[in-house]
């Protein structure tokens, strides 16, 4: 008997712990904390810090990639900050991609409004999940695992990503191994990639020859 009520109290204190307040609006002016943003006081919330219009434009496709991601972030859409949720708008211009990339911090939700995307993820046990998707459809990232998209026709097409955390972070494989400082011949060594590849990728986005 002791055992079901203790139970029935430990559940409805772990479910109502999250609502302790309403909201934490991100206060931009404040300093950050261990969690992210500083809740902003409640007196001078307004509607304003709960809407965000950035998403209606389309993004910026003339760039090595075709590709343009508008995020509303707890750093752009103060409203989100604290609540697990987020969203972005991606624009793949033909011939568009997002190279591999992943969110450290959240699992994603791709939502096709325009033209076809092809996207997939890559489990850890390196089995590869991908679809063409069209209009409507929907695919899921799991968090952390390396995912891309790449656009599957030849008109502009559109997606909107919605992630389970309003910080979910992001790096892109192709930034990671050669837009940094790292000695060419140890990317050679750690990737099994030829030199004059690698050299060449370095110049295209931006990576030095750092010499350890």
């Amino acid at each position: 008997m002791i055992f079901p009520i203790f139970f029935t109290f430990f559940l409805l204190l772990s479910t109502t712990h999250a609502s302790v307040q309403d909201f934490c609006v991100a206060d931009y002016k404040a300093p950050d904390g261990p969690a992210g943003y500083s809740c902003k006081k409640p007196a001078i919330v307004t509607v304003n810090d709960f809407v965000y219009s950035g998403l209606g434009i389309a993004g910026n496709t003339t760039n090595i990639f075709k590709a343009a991601v508008t995020p509303a972030f707890a750093a752009q859409f103060p409203g989100v900050n604290g609540l697990g949720i987020s969203l972005a708008r991606l624009d793949l211009g033909p011939g568009g991609v997002v190279p591999f990339h992943t969110h450290p911090g959240a699992s994603e939700v791709l939502l096709v409004v325009q033209g076809a995307i092809i996207a997939g993820f890559v489990a850890s046990d390196n089995t590869p999940y991908l679809k063409t998707l069209k209009k409507g459809d929907i695919i899921v990232f799991p968090q952390g695992l390396l995912h891309f998209q790449v656009n599957g026709g030849d008109t502009p097409a559109i997606a909107f990503p919605s992630f389970s955390s309003p910080s979910p972070g992001l790096q892109i494989v192709d930034f990671a191994l050669f837009k940094n400082d790292l000695a060419t011949e140890l990317i050679a060594q750690t990737t099994l990639l030829d030199a004059a590849q690698i050299k060449k990728l370095k110049g295209v986005l931006g990576g030095t020859n750092k010499v350890y």
